[in-house]
């Protein structure tokens, strides 16, 4: 069968990108080797929101004093907060099918590889069926990276898919790598009652964070009883015994880390094997698929977006450049992505978001910069909530007035984000956000609270 676009991959990237397609007119198909909705709905942002969002449920019971109730004690079986994820991405899953299925694109299961010619083949069963399009648009995404001294045997060592479905809830845990899936797996074992480990190989945990954004992170952590470990690596594991024994290198020397389970959390790895592209002569370099600024790969009809090519690998990130990549090919007027507004958010608690240069960036860039902070210690609402860990700050260009950077962190953050995105895309200086009249109480006007710091013009602290 031909289509106007093939779309191979069906998580963020994919899906929407199929979707944006079929309102722009183009017959579409989109193949799937396994879940609508991809690792992100199945197997990673999606769940593992569901499971943070039951740890935090269990925390507020356990501290129900704190808000003048009578004490309760807090119990759950493990198996059911698990399920209770499951059933999340279930839903959501079914929801991509509704999507699809109403935007009358043509799913087709299996696994696919791109042929010349403007061709895929799609296996299913020992059964192989070619189609043809005018355009076929790579969206293959990524899985758990693997490094050579930690094998994941999915049992005792294992990936973010294992640590989603685990049978029962481990004593103990090392997590390796603290970016945004190690830490917030390690904040939700933890809650739970798990006795976490985090070891980290760079000098902060959430090292593309600003310093001050890690450094408060890392406190909250130590106060949550998660022992964090940084500039530190696992050399070794030895899963011969019940457990694990990690051998880890720390500036004092090696010392061994005892466990139920080791969780690696170091990142991914595209997912660019077996997929054609070596025999259409599409170019990679360093496990990633290269294209133009419209995502075109080296060879004329076949396009990659998403976790594939050299740009963050954030579901957003992915659905966006679907987006500007269909657009494209139909002729519209279309404006690149500024990969330098993308934000970035962490769901542990305290949550992290984050957008623009960090202090040091900054600095480095040669900016002469205003920098504000505001804590939620001095917010209305933070207080009201209970919860008044972390603050709120945003660097300024001193002699223009741009928005070069916000960094949050504290409960809610993630919701908060959005205002220094748009801002900054409308080059919206301190002056006129200062000058932008913020509800209160809200957690949202600690951002004015921080650009009027800035300008040292501050009323709450």
């Amino acid at each position: 069968m031909n289509y106007d676009i093939i779309v191979i991959g069906a998580g963020p990237g994919g899906y929407v990108t199929a979707i944006r397609a079929a309102q722009l007119g183009f017959k579409t198909a989109i193949i799937e080797k396994e879940n609508l909705g991809g690792i992100c709905l199945n197997w990673g942002c999606i769940p593992t929101k569901a499971l943070l969002k039951s740890a935090q449920v269990f925390k507020y019971i356990n501290h129900a004093e704190d808000f003048g109730l009578n004490p309760v004690e807090a119990s759950f079986e493990f198996s059911n907060v698990i399920q209770r994820s499951r059933s999340v991405s279930e839903k959501m899953s079914k929801g991509v099918e509704f999507l699809l299925k109403k935007n009358k694109i043509d799913v087709l299961f299996g696994n696919a590889k791109v042929k010349a010619g403007k061709k895929v083949a799609v296996e299913k069963d020992g059964e192989i069926i070619e189609y043809s399009a005018e355009h076929i648009i790579l969206a293959t995404g990524a899985r758990s990276r693997e490094l050579p001294n930690l094998p994941q045997d999915g049992n005792k060592v294992i990936g973010y898919r294992q640590a989603l479905t685990l049978p029962k809830q481990p004593k103990s845990m090392i997590v390796v790598g603290s970016g945004a899936i190690g830490v917030e797996f390690a904040y939700f074992y933890a809650t739970m009652g798990t006795q976490v480990t985090i070891v980290e190989f760079m000098p902060n945990i959430v090292p593309v964070e600003d310093e001050e954004v890690s450094k408060h992170l890392a406190r909250a952590f130590k106060k949550a009883k998660v022992k964090v470990m940084t500039s530190a690596s696992v050399e070794s594991v030895d899963t011969s015994g019940e457990g694990v024994i990690a051998k880890v290198k720390t500036e004092k020397g090696e010392i061994e880390l005892q466990a139920d389970i080791l969780l690696s959390a170091v990142g991914v790895t595209a997912n660019i094997e077996n997929i054609g592209l070596e025999e259409v002569g599409i170019q990679t370099d360093r496990g990633r698929v290269l294209v133009n600024e419209w995502y075109q790969t080296s060879v004329p009809g076949y396009y990659a977006i998403g976790d594939i090519i050299p740009t963050q690998a954030l579901a957003h990130v992915a659905s966006a450049e679907g987006i500007t990549c269909v657009e494209k090919i139909k002729g519209l007027e279309v404006e690149r992505i500024d990969y330098g507004n993308i934000p970035g958010c962490t769901y542990c608690i305290p949550e992290i978001a984050s957008v623009g240069l960090t202090e040091k960036q900054a600095a480095e860039k040669g900016y002469e910069i205003k920098v504000g902070k505001f804590p939620f210690s001095a917010s209305g609402k933070a207080t009201a909530n209970g919860d008044t860990d972390g603050f709120i700050k945003v660097i300024f260009d001193a002699k223009y007035g741009e928005w070069l950077g916000c960094h949050m962190i504290g409960t809610g953050v993630t919701e908060m984000i959005s205002e220094a995105v748009v801002a900054r895309k409308l080059e919206t200086t301190g002056h006129e956000i200062l000058k932008s009249v913020h509800p209160h109480p809200t957690l949202s006007e600690a951002v004015m609270e921080a650009v009027a710091a800035a300008y040292g013009e501050v009323i709450h602290i």
